[in-house]
């Protein structure tokens, strides 16, 4: 790899350990966190290093603060942790009852915690697959663009949920942007 001055949060391949992102820097190498092989520090012209994604491109060295909130995004993106997000309070502790038609069948109860944590985990396999496209080498710009809507209009169907989550700013958008529904 030719460029030496990728920061803090660039996504690379190595062909031997794979998937990683870079999450520190020194004057010729890189401290690369690997999925599969936890940190190795990589010599910055390693020709077994192929970068995905570019973040932070310059030749300041960053502060651990700087670094660990990268390493957080990354995780989340790499590695299926899923962002905390709380529930609306006035849900807390509640129930969902799914009642059938027929009232000779037992209805069902489920705690809404379980269902919203569900749904959170769908949004976050959602945003995996997303940069998963977008990443993606082989697909040609009009193919990534084609299978984004299909994301985004996934997201449109999700927003009947936004009103379990605490915070707006973790609602689900659809193509609309940021009009409320």
């Amino acid at each position: 790899m030719e460029q030496t001055t990728l920061g803090i949060g660039t996504r690379l391949q190595h062909t031997q350990y794979g998937p990683g992102v870079i999450v520190g820097l020194r004057y010729a190498t890189y401290l690369i966190s690997f999925i599969h092989h936890g940190i190795k520090e990589i010599d910055k012209t390693d020709e077994k290093l192929e970068e995905i994604i570019p973040e932070n491109v310059s030749e300041e060295t960053e502060t651990h603060s700087e670094a660990e909130k990268s390493l957080l995004k990354i995780l989340r993106l790499w590695g299926g942790i899923t962002e905390i997000v709380p529930l609306g309070e006035k849900w807390l502790k509640g129930t969902m009852l799914l009642q059938p038609a027929d009232k000779s069948l037992k209805p069902k109860e489920i705690p809404i915690d379980d269902f919203f944590h569900k749904i959170v985990m769908l949004r976050d396999r959602l945003r995996v697959l997303e940069q998963n496209i977008n990443s993606n080498k082989k697909l040609s710009d009009e193919d990534k663009v084609n299978i984004q809507q299909y994301i985004t209009r996934c997201y449109g169907s999700l927003t009947t949920f936004n009103v379990l989550f605490k915070n707006k700013e973790q609602w689900f958008v659809g193509e609309k942007g940021g009009k409320e529904e």
